[in-house]
């Protein structure tokens, strides 16, 4: 049981992990500091999807649901709702790539506009 609830936290933080790596360039321009951790994890998350890695939460995940006696990922509301947006069907090669630049051109727009009002403060 407690495996299967700590594979769950983890898919909730891969969730957060992507969401923050895509759009949290927005954070920027109320906490200035966010763009050091945001860069690093949009850059990372780039990387791995353009690549092929594998994110080190996905075997992390798999080992939690092992130990836990899990197959696959039927069963609760995160593996329900989340996991279909993390791990999508009939992903390729090619729509990792531009997964991976739509994360890169994502960021250039909000970092542009971060930069812009800055410039007119």
């Amino acid at each position: 049981m407690i495996f299967s609830i700590l594979a769950d936290i983890v898919v909730f933080i891969h969730f957060l992990f992507i969401v923050f790596a895509v759009i949290g360039a927005v954070l920027v321009f109320k906490w200035w500091w966010v763009i050091y951790p945001h860069l690093l994890s949009a850059f990372w998350a780039a990387m791995v999807i353009t690549m092929g890695w594998i994110c080190p939460l996905t075997p992390l995940e798999n080992s939690l649901r092992r130990a836990a006696g899990e197959a696959g990922y039927s069963g609760g509301f995160i593996e329900h709702y989340f996991l279909p947006i993390i791990y999508p069907e009939g992903l390729t090669r090619e729509i990792q790539i531009w997964l991976g630049a739509g994360v890169i051109l994502i960021n250039i727009l909000i970092y542009s506009l971060v930069w812009y009002k800055q410039s007119q403060s």
